[in-house]
């Protein structure tokens, strides 16, 4: 119980941190009165836990309603409070607060525009296609604000190669909405073309031998980590060191899953012509044995469909690896008892109830063997696959530039994506009062950047088929994260 009322009390400073740092500048809505509303479900639950104790779990109910009114409560109030900016210097400095038109690499001193410039500027810019009506001149950036008379996608073309025509690859085009929902373009010094006209050759991006270098590491650290999975004391290493290759199913599975993941970003990302890096994994000799692999782009996405696309295509290729490794590894686990020390991160007694798709994996691998009674002692290949689903549900967070973020910024845009990722991470702290194992998750989104950074073209939406892949993914998020309903374990007897 000391735990529980501990845990509350982190969670309301960490709530009240990020009302503070995300909506304080852009609301005149008290911080405290949206920190109340937001805690209001918790506060009910504690209540709840105050009067029924612990063993009596709230009623789901509960939960839902309370939740959904304290949202739509919360969004009212901020609407209503919500800062208007007076002229359109006070919306360029608020746009410009946010960062997102400012170069995604260290500035490079670049021949500012100049006033005798200016009159061909505007002729990049038809009356028929974007009415300009003004420009504002900021150190990094150059603000073109007016009407759009056609299509995003028509008008971003045909200004970008207007803008090339008569300035070359000097400036970058970003395309993208204001606070007060209209487009606008900005232009930004192109650094990477500065920096390969002063170098007189390209960056140089892919470096095989430390990528090769860094994957045996990782091999070698999850081995370590697998062979402690299997159970292997230091002891036995030290009189027969080829016991250490028992980790190697761990080691390769967590792996394949991590570098498939990956492999799908860089893929996509080439396909799109973005420079990438190739993929790096991260070494860690304790733990999990890596801490996971990651690519770099180093050139700016082009429209809202290449990130959309580079975004979901490491969450699905990993989720696709994942799913038959994990499969396998729950049809060749052991079932043990259900006791108290059963949880979602004991991997010697896994209770599957607590994630809806691990739940439904495990029946269809195990049978009628699974009962409601029943924990699993995973197989290591289990381990690498259940972490593979925690890998996938991490990134599809949608919460700044997490994949997720990414892919809800590509689907309604970069404002609502701020929002959406707020409510996420509220969410999932409330989550983490009924499972305390996502408590570390929630807080760890609490630290990343919430806003994330616009493609060149961030006006033009996506079509039908990748909204709807966009809701699936969300959908298999909610999958892995939420708890099996209790309606549902009946049914399959578990």
């Amino acid at each position: 119980m000391t735990f529980f009322w501990f845990l509350l009390l982190l969670l309301g400073l960490a709530t009240y941190l990020m009302v503070q740092r995300s909506v304080a500048n852009i609301t005149r809505t008290p911080v405290w009165l949206l920190w109340l509303v937001l805690m209001t479900p918790a506060l009910v639950l504690s209540g709840w836990t105050l009067i029924h104790g612990v063993k009596q779990p709230p009623p789901p109910s509960l939960i839902i309603w309370s939740s959904s009114f304290c949202l739509l409560l919360y969004w009212l109030l901020f609407q209503l409070g919500r800062r208007v900016p007076k002229d359109k210097q006070t919306q360029a400095q608020a746009i410009e607060s946010q960062s997102p038109i400012q170069p995604t690499v260290e500035p490079v001193p670049v021949r500012p525009i100049e006033l005798t410039e200016e009159t061909q500027l505007r002729n990049c810019f038809p009356w028929s296609v974007y009415y300009i009506q003004n420009i504002e001149y900021r150190p990094q950036a150059i603000i073109c604000r007016g009407q759009l008379r056609t299509t995003p996608t028509k008008a971003y073309q045909q200004i970008k190669a207007n803008v090339e025509a008569e300035f070359g690859d000097r400036f970058l085009l970003i395309f993208q909405e204001g606070l007060n929902g209209k487009p606008f373009f900005v232009l930004v010094p192109n650094a990477q073309a500065a920096k390969a006209a002063n170098a007189g050759k390209p960056e140089k991006l892919t470096r095989p031998g430390l990528a090769l270098l860094l994957l045996l590491a990782t091999l070698a650290t999850t081995t370590l980590v697998g062979s402690r999975i299997v159970g292997i004391q230091p002891t036995q290493v030290e009189s027969n060191p080829t016991v250490l290759l028992q980790g190697l199913p761990y080691a390769m599975g967590l792996m394949t899953i991590l570098g498939i993941h990956e492999l799908g970003h860089y893929l996509t990302a080439r396909f799109y012509k973005i420079r990438s890096t190739l993929p790096y994994f991260i070494p860690m000799p304790f733990f999990l044995g890596t801490f996971g692999a990651f690519i770099q782009m180093r050139s700016p996405i082009p429209n809202r469909k290449a990130l959309f696309d580079v975004s979901i295509a490491g969450p699905i290729a990993g989720f696709v690896a994942t799913l038959p490794l994990l499969i396998w590894g729950l049809a060749n686990s052991n079932i043990v008892p259900l006791t108290e020390k059963t949880g979602l991160l004991n991997p010697d007694a896994l209770n599957p109830k607590y994630s809806i798709l691990l739940a439904l994996l495990s029946k269809l691998a195990l049978g009628s063997q699974l009962t409601a009674k029943s924990a699993i002692d995973l197989h290591p290949i289990a381990v690498a696959g259940f972490l593979g689903l925690i890998v996938t549900a991490l990134n599809l967070m949608p919460v700044g530039q997490l994949d997720g973020g990414h892919i809800v910024h590509a689907m309604f845009g970069q404002r609502t994506a701020i929002v959406i990722g707020q409510i996420a991470r509220l969410l999932l702290l409330l989550l983490s009062l009924v499972q305390s194992e996502f408590f570390v998750w929630a807080i760890i989104l609490l630290f990343i950047n919430p806003v994330d950074e616009p493609a060149l073209n961030d006006i033009t939406e996506l079509n039908n088929g990748r909204d709807i892949l966009g809701l699936m993914a969300m959908a298999l998020l909610v999958m892995i994260v939420l708890p099996l309903p209790q309606a549902i374990a009946n049914l399959l007897q578990i």
